[in-house]
Protein backbone atom coordinates (compact mmCIF):
# COMPACT_ATOMS: atom_id res chain seq x y z
CA UNK A 1 0.00 0.00 0.00
CA UNK A 2 1.54 3.01 -1.12
CA UNK A 3 -1.34 5.36 -1.18
CA UNK A 4 -4.33 6.06 0.78
CA UNK A 5 -6.83 4.65 -1.96
CA UNK A 6 -4.74 1.56 -2.44
CA UNK A 7 -5.28 1.76 1.98
CA UNK A 8 -8.48 1.40 1.67
CA UNK A 9 -8.98 -0.80 -0.86
CA UNK A 10 -7.11 -3.10 0.55
CA UNK A 11 -8.87 -3.34 3.42
CA UNK A 12 -12.20 -3.28 1.23
CA UNK A 13 -10.89 -6.73 -0.05
CA UNK A 14 -9.95 -8.51 3.08
CA UNK A 15 -13.36 -7.24 5.51
CA UNK A 16 -16.30 -6.06 3.12
CA UNK A 17 -18.77 -7.08 5.82
CA UNK A 18 -16.76 -5.77 8.49
CA UNK A 19 -18.12 -2.28 9.94
CA UNK A 20 -16.11 0.43 9.06
CA UNK A 21 -18.75 3.30 10.50
CA UNK A 22 -21.03 2.78 13.72
CA UNK A 23 -23.24 6.34 14.03
CA UNK A 24 -26.60 7.03 15.53
CA UNK A 25 -27.55 3.71 15.81
CA UNK A 26 -26.29 2.65 12.45
CA UNK A 27 -24.08 0.47 10.83
CA UNK A 28 -21.88 1.43 7.42
CA UNK A 29 -19.70 -1.38 6.40
CA UNK A 30 -16.78 -1.38 4.79
CA UNK A 31 -17.87 -2.70 1.57
CA UNK A 32 -20.87 0.30 1.47
CA UNK A 33 -18.54 2.99 1.82
CA UNK A 34 -16.30 1.87 -0.87
CA UNK A 35 -19.46 1.51 -2.95
CA UNK A 36 -20.21 5.08 -2.43
CA UNK A 37 -16.70 6.68 -2.31
CA UNK A 38 -16.88 5.53 -5.54
CA UNK A 39 -19.48 7.19 -7.05
CA UNK A 40 -18.34 10.41 -5.30
CA UNK A 41 -15.28 9.96 -7.42
CA UNK A 42 -17.39 9.17 -10.28
CA UNK A 43 -19.14 12.56 -10.27
CA UNK A 44 -16.56 14.66 -9.40
CA UNK A 45 -14.15 13.61 -12.46
CA UNK A 46 -17.35 13.80 -14.87
CA UNK A 47 -18.18 17.46 -13.45
CA UNK A 48 -14.10 17.79 -14.88
CA UNK A 49 -11.87 17.72 -11.33
CA UNK A 50 -8.49 17.43 -12.51
CA UNK A 51 -5.48 15.90 -10.58
CA UNK A 52 -4.48 18.09 -7.87
CA UNK A 53 -7.60 20.60 -7.66
CA UNK A 54 -8.67 20.93 -4.28
CA UNK A 55 -12.28 20.28 -2.82
CA UNK A 56 -13.26 21.70 0.91
CA UNK A 57 -15.04 19.45 3.09
CA UNK A 58 -17.09 21.00 5.71
CA UNK A 59 -18.99 18.16 6.82
CA UNK A 60 -19.05 16.63 10.60
CA UNK A 61 -18.06 13.06 11.84
CA UNK A 62 -20.25 10.63 10.33
CA UNK A 63 -20.01 7.94 7.62
CA UNK A 64 -20.72 11.02 4.85
CA UNK A 65 -17.71 12.29 5.89
CA UNK A 66 -15.53 9.28 5.54
CA UNK A 67 -17.50 8.82 1.55
CA UNK A 68 -17.06 12.19 0.22
CA UNK A 69 -12.91 11.96 1.70
CA UNK A 70 -12.22 9.33 -0.12
CA UNK A 71 -13.96 9.68 -3.04
CA UNK A 72 -12.20 13.09 -2.91
CA UNK A 73 -9.02 10.95 -3.38
CA UNK A 74 -10.18 8.43 -5.68
CA UNK A 75 -10.77 11.06 -8.40
CA UNK A 76 -7.59 12.57 -7.69
CA UNK A 77 -8.27 15.61 -6.00
CA UNK A 78 -7.11 17.72 -2.59
CA UNK A 79 -9.22 16.87 0.85
CA UNK A 80 -8.98 20.14 2.42
CA UNK A 81 -11.55 19.44 5.48
CA UNK A 82 -12.43 22.56 7.59
CA UNK A 83 -14.53 22.80 10.90
CA UNK A 84 -18.13 22.57 9.97
CA UNK A 85 -18.81 24.70 12.82
CA UNK A 86 -17.42 28.02 11.73
CA UNK A 87 -18.45 31.49 10.50
CA UNK A 88 -18.18 33.05 7.14
CA UNK A 89 -15.40 35.18 8.14
CA UNK A 90 -13.30 32.10 9.40
CA UNK A 91 -13.94 30.10 5.92
CA UNK A 92 -12.73 32.95 3.75
CA UNK A 93 -8.77 32.64 5.19
CA UNK A 94 -8.75 29.02 4.19
CA UNK A 95 -10.80 28.89 0.99
CA UNK A 96 -9.65 31.99 -0.23
CA UNK A 97 -6.03 30.74 0.30
CA UNK A 98 -6.27 27.05 -1.30
CA UNK A 99 -9.45 28.21 -4.07
CA UNK A 100 -11.24 25.08 -4.05
CA UNK A 101 -12.93 23.64 -7.26
CA UNK A 102 -15.57 21.88 -5.62
CA UNK A 103 -16.93 22.95 -1.44
CA UNK A 104 -18.93 19.87 0.50
CA UNK A 105 -20.77 21.24 2.75
CA UNK A 106 -23.68 20.89 5.60
CA UNK A 107 -26.60 23.24 4.53
CA UNK A 108 -25.69 25.48 7.46
CA UNK A 109 -22.24 25.79 5.46
CA UNK A 110 -23.68 26.49 2.43
CA UNK A 111 -25.16 29.61 3.71
CA UNK A 112 -21.65 30.92 5.11
CA UNK A 113 -20.48 30.01 1.60
CA UNK A 114 -22.97 32.03 -0.12
CA UNK A 115 -21.80 35.41 2.53
CA UNK A 116 -18.66 34.94 0.78
CA UNK A 117 -19.59 33.61 -2.65
CA UNK A 118 -18.14 36.79 -4.40
CA UNK A 119 -14.78 35.86 -3.10
CA UNK A 120 -14.63 32.50 -4.50
CA UNK A 121 -15.06 32.76 -8.10
CA UNK A 122 -12.92 29.55 -8.76
CA UNK A 123 -15.67 27.26 -6.65
CA UNK A 124 -17.44 25.20 -9.52
CA UNK A 125 -20.01 23.36 -8.06
CA UNK A 126 -21.01 22.93 -3.76
CA UNK A 127 -22.41 19.49 -2.72
CA UNK A 128 -24.64 19.82 0.37
CA UNK A 129 -25.15 17.43 2.53
CA UNK A 130 -28.91 17.44 3.06
CA UNK A 131 -32.00 16.94 0.83
CA UNK A 132 -33.70 19.84 -0.38
CA UNK A 133 -33.46 22.34 -3.25
CA UNK A 134 -29.59 23.35 -2.61
CA UNK A 135 -28.97 27.02 -4.82
CA UNK A 136 -25.77 27.76 -6.22
CA UNK A 137 -23.60 29.84 -4.94
CA UNK A 138 -23.63 32.40 -7.75
CA UNK A 139 -24.78 32.33 -11.59
CA UNK A 140 -22.83 29.63 -13.47
CA UNK A 141 -22.53 27.35 -10.46
CA UNK A 142 -23.98 24.27 -10.01
CA UNK A 143 -25.44 22.97 -6.40
CA UNK A 144 -26.49 19.40 -5.90
CA UNK A 145 -27.04 17.48 -2.73
CA UNK A 146 -24.79 14.63 -1.55
CA UNK A 147 -28.20 11.38 -2.26
CA UNK A 148 -28.05 12.80 -6.41
CA UNK A 149 -24.15 12.05 -6.21
CA UNK A 150 -24.44 9.28 -4.81
CA UNK A 151 -26.25 7.57 -7.81
CA UNK A 152 -24.24 8.67 -10.07
CA UNK A 153 -22.27 5.61 -11.67
CA UNK A 154 -18.76 4.76 -10.21
CA UNK A 155 -15.55 5.47 -11.32
CA UNK A 156 -13.71 2.49 -12.88
CA UNK A 157 -10.67 1.90 -10.98
CA UNK A 158 -10.30 4.27 -8.83
CA UNK A 159 -7.48 2.60 -6.59
CA UNK A 160 -5.51 3.47 -9.58
CA UNK A 161 -5.29 6.72 -9.94
CA UNK A 162 -3.22 8.54 -7.47
CA UNK A 163 0.48 7.84 -6.48
CA UNK A 164 2.75 8.35 -3.40
CA UNK A 165 4.10 11.99 -4.10
CA UNK A 166 1.14 13.76 -5.13
CA UNK A 167 -0.69 15.62 -2.85
CA UNK A 168 -3.60 13.79 -0.61
CA UNK A 169 -4.42 16.42 2.00
CA UNK A 170 -4.42 20.10 3.22
CA UNK A 171 -5.27 20.33 6.64
CA UNK A 172 -4.96 24.07 8.44
CA UNK A 173 -2.99 24.33 11.63
CA UNK A 174 -5.14 25.92 14.22
CA UNK A 175 -3.14 29.04 14.16
CA UNK A 176 -1.79 29.52 18.03
CA UNK A 177 0.49 31.57 16.71
CA UNK A 178 -0.81 33.72 13.70
CA UNK A 179 -2.68 32.93 10.54
CA UNK A 180 -3.44 29.41 9.82
CA UNK A 181 -0.93 27.75 7.78
CA UNK A 182 -2.16 24.59 5.12
CA UNK A 183 0.23 21.97 5.82
CA UNK A 184 0.56 19.90 2.58
CA UNK A 185 0.72 16.06 3.33
CA UNK A 186 1.14 13.27 0.47
CA UNK A 187 -0.23 10.23 0.11
CA UNK A 188 3.73 8.24 1.06
CA UNK A 189 3.30 11.25 4.18
CA UNK A 190 -0.07 9.35 5.60
CA UNK A 191 0.25 5.84 4.50
CA UNK A 192 4.12 5.96 6.25
CA UNK A 193 2.34 7.28 9.47
CA UNK A 194 -0.81 5.37 9.27
CA UNK A 195 1.98 2.31 9.22
CA UNK A 196 3.51 3.16 11.91
CA UNK A 197 0.67 3.92 14.37
CA UNK A 198 -1.02 0.53 13.58
CA UNK A 199 2.50 -1.02 14.27
CA UNK A 200 3.03 0.46 17.82
CA UNK A 201 -0.57 0.32 18.75
CA UNK A 202 -0.54 -3.06 17.62
CA UNK A 203 -4.31 -1.98 15.59
CA UNK A 204 -6.22 -4.85 14.26
CA UNK A 205 -9.21 -5.79 12.51
CA UNK A 206 -11.06 -6.64 16.06
CA UNK A 207 -10.18 -3.24 17.67
CA UNK A 208 -13.18 -0.09 18.06
CA UNK A 209 -12.25 3.15 18.31
CA UNK A 210 -14.34 5.49 20.42
CA UNK A 211 -14.18 8.85 18.27
CA UNK A 212 -14.95 12.60 19.90
CA UNK A 213 -12.43 13.92 18.04
CA UNK A 214 -13.05 15.95 14.69
CA UNK A 215 -11.69 14.22 11.56
CA UNK A 216 -10.62 17.85 10.13
CA UNK A 217 -8.08 17.94 12.97
CA UNK A 218 -5.27 15.99 12.13
CA UNK A 219 -5.45 13.97 15.29
CA UNK A 220 -8.91 12.96 14.20
CA UNK A 221 -7.53 12.25 10.52
CA UNK A 222 -5.22 9.69 12.64
CA UNK A 223 -7.79 7.46 13.51
CA UNK A 224 -10.00 7.71 11.13
CA UNK A 225 -6.85 6.47 8.63
CA UNK A 226 -5.21 4.24 10.99
CA UNK A 227 -8.25 2.15 11.68
CA UNK A 228 -9.18 2.17 8.01
CA UNK A 229 -5.88 0.69 8.17
CA UNK A 230 -6.26 -1.95 10.54
CA UNK A 231 -9.64 -2.87 9.13
CA UNK A 232 -11.03 -1.44 12.22
CA UNK A 233 -14.02 0.34 13.65
CA UNK A 234 -15.20 3.58 14.19
CA UNK A 235 -17.61 4.61 16.61
CA UNK A 236 -18.34 8.23 16.27
CA UNK A 237 -19.77 10.02 19.69
CA UNK A 238 -22.54 12.63 18.75
CA UNK A 239 -23.33 14.12 21.95
CA UNK A 240 -20.76 16.16 23.52
CA UNK A 241 -23.90 17.88 25.54
CA UNK A 242 -24.62 14.97 27.32
CA UNK A 243 -21.14 13.38 28.42
CA UNK A 244 -22.86 10.52 30.06
CA UNK A 245 -24.56 9.32 26.92
CA UNK A 246 -21.70 9.47 25.30
CA UNK A 247 -20.01 7.20 27.87
CA UNK A 248 -22.96 5.15 28.20
CA UNK A 249 -22.79 4.17 23.88
CA UNK A 250 -18.96 3.63 24.87
CA UNK A 251 -19.67 1.00 26.88
CA UNK A 252 -22.32 -0.37 24.68
CA UNK A 253 -20.14 -0.79 21.46
CA UNK A 254 -17.39 -2.20 23.67
CA UNK A 255 -14.89 0.12 22.18
CA UNK A 256 -11.10 -0.79 22.61
CA UNK A 257 -9.49 2.45 22.09
CA UNK A 258 -9.85 5.58 23.61
CA UNK A 259 -8.36 9.20 22.08
CA UNK A 260 -8.38 12.65 23.56
CA UNK A 261 -6.35 15.47 24.09
CA UNK A 262 -5.17 16.60 27.83
CA UNK A 263 -9.01 18.72 27.92
CA UNK A 264 -10.57 15.84 27.28
CA UNK A 265 -9.30 13.51 29.91
CA UNK A 266 -9.58 16.26 31.99
CA UNK A 267 -13.36 16.84 31.55
CA UNK A 268 -13.83 12.68 31.93
CA UNK A 269 -11.96 13.12 35.45
CA UNK A 270 -13.72 16.23 36.77
CA UNK A 271 -16.96 16.43 35.40
CA UNK A 272 -18.17 12.70 34.50
CA UNK A 273 -18.51 9.63 36.01
CA UNK A 274 -15.81 7.81 33.99
CA UNK A 275 -13.83 6.83 36.94
CA UNK A 276 -17.79 4.76 38.27
CA UNK A 277 -17.41 2.99 34.92
CA UNK A 278 -15.96 -0.42 34.30
CA UNK A 279 -14.95 -0.22 30.31
CA UNK A 280 -14.03 -3.44 30.40
CA UNK A 281 -13.31 -3.72 26.35
CA UNK A 282 -10.89 -1.08 26.72
CA UNK A 283 -7.44 -1.85 25.44
CA UNK A 284 -5.37 1.52 25.37
CA UNK A 285 -5.90 5.20 26.12
CA UNK A 286 -4.06 7.92 23.81
CA UNK A 287 -3.08 11.65 23.96
CA UNK A 288 -1.89 14.15 21.96
CA UNK A 289 -1.93 17.72 21.58
CA UNK A 290 -0.56 18.88 24.57
CA UNK A 291 1.28 16.61 27.47
CA UNK A 292 -0.43 14.49 29.79
CA UNK A 293 0.42 15.49 33.37
CA UNK A 294 1.99 12.40 35.50
CA UNK A 295 -0.68 13.14 37.89
CA UNK A 296 -3.60 12.80 34.83
CA UNK A 297 -1.60 9.64 34.39
CA UNK A 298 -1.84 8.26 37.70
CA UNK A 299 -6.00 9.11 37.99
CA UNK A 300 -6.22 7.43 34.37
CA UNK A 301 -4.70 4.11 35.16
CA UNK A 302 -6.42 3.94 38.66
CA UNK A 303 -10.39 4.48 36.65
CA UNK A 304 -9.14 1.97 34.10
CA UNK A 305 -6.05 -0.28 35.24
CA UNK A 306 -6.30 -2.63 32.41
CA UNK A 307 -5.93 0.05 29.54
CA UNK A 308 -2.36 0.87 28.36
CA UNK A 309 -2.31 5.11 28.28
CA UNK A 310 -0.24 6.40 25.17
CA UNK A 311 1.04 9.74 25.83
CA UNK A 312 1.99 10.91 22.17
CA UNK A 313 3.78 14.26 20.68
CA UNK A 314 3.40 15.42 17.11
CA UNK A 315 2.91 18.29 14.78
CA UNK A 316 0.27 18.46 11.68
CA UNK A 317 3.25 19.45 9.89
CA UNK A 318 4.60 15.38 10.48
CA UNK A 319 0.71 14.22 9.29
CA UNK A 320 -0.03 13.44 12.65
CA UNK A 321 2.79 11.41 15.19
CA UNK A 322 6.39 11.51 15.53
CA UNK A 323 6.78 9.94 19.40
CA UNK A 324 5.14 8.09 21.93
CA UNK A 325 6.26 6.71 25.64
CA UNK A 326 5.28 3.43 25.15
CA UNK A 327 3.28 2.06 28.58
CA UNK A 328 5.85 0.22 29.97
CA UNK A 329 8.21 3.22 30.43
CA UNK A 330 5.46 5.37 32.28
CA UNK A 331 6.96 4.86 36.32
CA UNK A 332 10.26 5.20 34.88
CA UNK A 333 10.12 8.16 32.50
CA UNK A 334 7.25 10.48 33.44
CA UNK A 335 6.40 13.55 31.95
CA UNK A 336 8.43 12.06 28.66
CA UNK A 337 7.16 12.09 25.13
CA UNK A 338 9.36 8.87 24.88
CA UNK A 339 10.91 8.22 21.35
CA UNK A 340 10.46 8.63 17.98
CA UNK A 341 8.20 5.99 16.62
CA UNK A 342 8.79 3.38 14.14
CA UNK A 343 9.95 5.33 10.90
CA UNK A 344 10.84 8.45 12.67
CA UNK A 345 14.20 10.31 13.60
CA UNK A 346 14.39 12.73 16.34
CA UNK A 347 16.87 14.88 17.08
CA UNK A 348 17.42 17.02 20.04
CA UNK A 349 19.05 20.84 18.68
CA UNK A 350 21.37 23.07 19.94
CA UNK A 351 21.27 26.40 17.84
CA UNK A 352 24.06 25.57 16.09
CA UNK A 353 22.92 22.48 14.91
CA UNK A 354 24.59 19.82 17.15
CA UNK A 355 22.97 17.76 19.27
CA UNK A 356 22.70 18.61 23.33
CA UNK A 357 24.18 17.22 26.13
CA UNK A 358 21.95 15.46 28.81
CA UNK A 359 19.79 17.95 30.74
CA UNK A 360 20.67 20.33 28.07
CA UNK A 361 17.87 22.40 26.03
CA UNK A 362 17.60 22.52 22.13
CA UNK A 363 15.05 22.42 19.70
CA UNK A 364 12.94 19.41 18.68
CA UNK A 365 13.85 18.10 14.99
CA UNK A 366 12.34 15.15 13.12
CA UNK A 367 12.88 13.49 10.10
CA UNK A 368 10.89 10.77 8.22
CA UNK A 369 8.70 9.63 5.46
CA UNK A 370 5.98 11.41 7.53
CA UNK A 371 7.27 14.74 7.05
CA UNK A 372 5.37 16.95 5.32
CA UNK A 373 6.03 18.45 1.41
CA UNK A 374 5.60 22.00 2.67
CA UNK A 375 2.94 24.34 3.55
CA UNK A 376 0.74 25.32 0.66
CA UNK A 377 1.60 28.53 -1.42
CA UNK A 378 3.85 29.91 1.67
CA UNK A 379 7.42 28.75 0.56
CA UNK A 380 8.87 31.55 2.70
CA UNK A 381 7.46 29.69 5.91
CA UNK A 382 8.46 26.15 4.05
CA UNK A 383 11.56 27.24 4.11
CA UNK A 384 11.63 28.41 7.51
CA UNK A 385 10.45 24.79 9.51
CA UNK A 386 11.87 22.26 6.10
CA UNK A 387 15.84 22.64 6.00
CA UNK A 388 18.14 20.03 4.94
CA UNK A 389 15.06 17.36 4.99
CA UNK A 390 14.50 17.77 8.39
CA UNK A 391 11.35 19.70 9.93
CA UNK A 392 12.83 22.16 12.76
CA UNK A 393 9.23 21.62 15.32
CA UNK A 394 9.93 24.82 17.39
CA UNK A 395 9.44 23.06 20.66
CA UNK A 396 11.80 22.76 22.95
CA UNK A 397 13.30 20.11 25.04
CA UNK A 398 15.50 18.18 27.12
CA UNK A 399 17.66 14.38 26.20
CA UNK A 400 18.24 12.01 29.37
CA UNK A 401 20.89 10.00 29.73
CA UNK A 402 19.06 7.13 27.89
CA UNK A 403 17.35 9.06 25.22
CA UNK A 404 14.54 9.91 26.28
CA UNK A 405 12.86 13.33 25.52
CA UNK A 406 10.96 15.92 27.60
CA UNK A 407 9.31 18.83 25.88
CA UNK A 408 9.90 21.93 27.98
CA UNK A 409 7.39 24.20 25.59
CA UNK A 410 7.28 26.05 22.54
CA UNK A 411 10.54 28.66 21.89
CA UNK A 412 7.62 31.19 22.48
CA UNK A 413 6.33 29.48 25.62
CA UNK A 414 9.67 29.85 27.84
CA UNK A 415 9.13 32.45 30.63
CA UNK A 416 12.29 34.36 30.48
CA UNK A 417 13.10 35.91 34.09
CA UNK A 418 16.14 37.69 34.91
CA UNK A 419 19.19 35.22 33.61
CA UNK A 420 16.56 32.21 34.03
CA UNK A 421 14.70 30.11 31.92
CA UNK A 422 11.34 28.89 33.14
CA UNK A 423 9.53 25.46 31.39
CA UNK A 424 5.66 26.68 32.26
CA UNK A 425 5.26 23.00 31.74
CA UNK A 426 6.70 22.04 35.19
CA UNK A 427 4.71 24.43 37.16
CA UNK A 428 1.77 23.04 35.56
CA UNK A 429 2.08 19.30 36.37
CA UNK A 430 2.73 20.58 40.31
CA UNK A 431 -0.32 22.59 39.77
CA UNK A 432 -2.22 19.42 38.59
CA UNK A 433 -1.18 17.18 41.43
CA UNK A 434 -4.09 18.64 43.53
CA UNK A 435 -7.38 18.03 43.92
CA UNK A 436 -9.92 19.69 42.28
CA UNK A 437 -8.23 21.36 39.25
CA UNK A 438 -9.46 20.46 35.70
CA UNK A 439 -7.54 22.48 33.41
CA UNK A 440 -4.40 25.00 33.75
CA UNK A 441 -1.78 27.09 32.39
CA UNK A 442 0.99 28.83 33.20
CA UNK A 443 2.38 32.30 31.37
CA UNK A 444 5.03 34.89 31.14
CA UNK A 445 3.96 38.55 32.32
CA UNK A 446 6.12 41.52 31.38
CA UNK A 447 7.49 43.12 34.34
CA UNK A 448 9.30 46.17 35.02
CA UNK A 449 12.88 44.25 36.53
CA UNK A 450 12.92 40.77 35.82
CA UNK A 451 11.44 40.75 31.96
CA UNK A 452 8.95 37.85 32.89
CA UNK A 453 7.28 36.50 35.61
CA UNK A 454 5.01 33.40 35.75
CA UNK A 455 1.47 33.55 36.06
CA UNK A 456 -1.08 31.17 36.38
CA UNK A 457 -4.62 31.03 35.25
CA UNK A 458 -6.52 27.75 36.74
CA UNK A 459 -9.78 26.12 35.91
CA UNK A 460 -11.09 24.49 39.13
CA UNK A 461 -13.77 21.39 39.47
CA UNK A 462 -17.38 22.02 39.32
CA UNK A 463 -17.53 19.49 42.04
CA UNK A 464 -15.78 18.44 45.23
CA UNK A 465 -13.82 21.37 47.18
CA UNK A 466 -12.18 24.27 44.93
CA UNK A 467 -8.80 25.10 45.84
CA UNK A 468 -7.98 28.73 46.44
CA UNK A 469 -6.02 30.94 44.31
CA UNK A 470 -4.05 31.46 47.25
CA UNK A 471 -3.55 27.33 47.65
CA UNK A 472 -2.77 26.75 44.39
CA UNK A 473 -0.19 29.29 44.66
CA UNK A 474 0.91 27.84 47.92
CA UNK A 475 1.55 24.06 46.93
CA UNK A 476 2.89 25.59 43.69
CA UNK A 477 6.13 28.22 45.25
CA UNK A 478 6.66 25.73 48.33
CA UNK A 479 8.00 22.64 45.47
CA UNK A 480 9.79 25.38 43.14
CA UNK A 481 12.80 27.57 43.89
CA UNK A 482 12.05 31.15 44.16
CA UNK A 483 12.94 32.33 40.83
CA UNK A 484 10.25 29.86 39.03
CA UNK A 485 7.51 31.04 41.74
CA UNK A 486 4.15 32.11 40.32
CA UNK A 487 3.32 36.03 40.72
CA UNK A 488 -0.72 35.25 40.60
CA UNK A 489 -2.82 32.41 40.35
CA UNK A 490 -6.40 33.91 38.40
CA UNK A 491 -9.27 31.02 38.03
CA UNK A 492 -11.40 30.78 34.81
CA UNK A 493 -14.26 28.87 33.86
CA UNK A 494 -12.24 27.85 31.06
CA UNK A 495 -8.74 28.40 29.12
CA UNK A 496 -9.42 30.07 25.64
CA UNK A 497 -8.28 27.03 23.29
CA UNK A 498 -8.39 26.79 19.57
CA UNK A 499 -10.47 23.95 17.69
CA UNK A 500 -8.21 21.28 18.10
CA UNK A 501 -7.92 21.68 21.69
CA UNK A 502 -4.79 23.94 21.99
CA UNK A 503 -4.37 26.36 24.88
CA UNK A 504 -4.19 30.08 23.35
CA UNK A 505 -1.39 31.66 25.54
CA UNK A 506 -1.08 34.47 23.31
CA UNK A 507 -4.54 35.40 24.83
CA UNK A 508 -3.71 34.49 28.49
CA UNK A 509 -0.58 37.06 28.25
CA UNK A 510 -2.81 39.68 27.42
CA UNK A 511 -5.44 38.98 30.38
CA UNK A 512 -2.40 38.84 32.44
CA UNK A 513 -0.93 41.95 31.60
CA UNK A 514 -4.47 43.53 31.73
CA UNK A 515 -5.05 42.15 34.88
CA UNK A 516 -2.03 43.23 36.41
CA UNK A 517 -2.67 46.78 35.31
CA UNK A 518 -6.23 47.07 36.19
Amino acid sequence: MTTLCELIQASVARYPNNVLVHHRGRDRTYGEIWDQATAVAGWLRDRGLRRGQRVALLVPNSPEYVVCYFGILMAEGIVVALNPDTTPRELQHALVHCEPAVVMATAKCTNHLRAIAGKLPWVRATIQLEDGEPEPLAPGQSAVTLSNVLAHAPLDRPAENANASQAAQIIYTSGTTGSPKGVTLTHRNVVANCRSIVEYLRLQASDSIFVVLPFFYSYGNSLLLTHVAAGGRLVLASDFVFWSRALDLMEQQRATGFAGVPSTYAMLLHKTNFTERAFSDLRYLTCAGGGLAPATVERLRSAVPHAEIFPMYGQTEATARLSTLMPKDLDAKPGSIGKGIPGVELSVLDKHGHPVAVGEVGEIVARGENVMLGYWDDPRSTRRVLREGRLHTGDMARVDEDGYIYVVGRRSDIIKSNSYRIDPKEIEELIFEMEGIVDVAVVGRADEMLGEVAVAFVVPSSNGDRPSEQAVAEHANRNLPRYKHLRNVHMLDALPKTDSGKVKRAELRLLASSMAQG
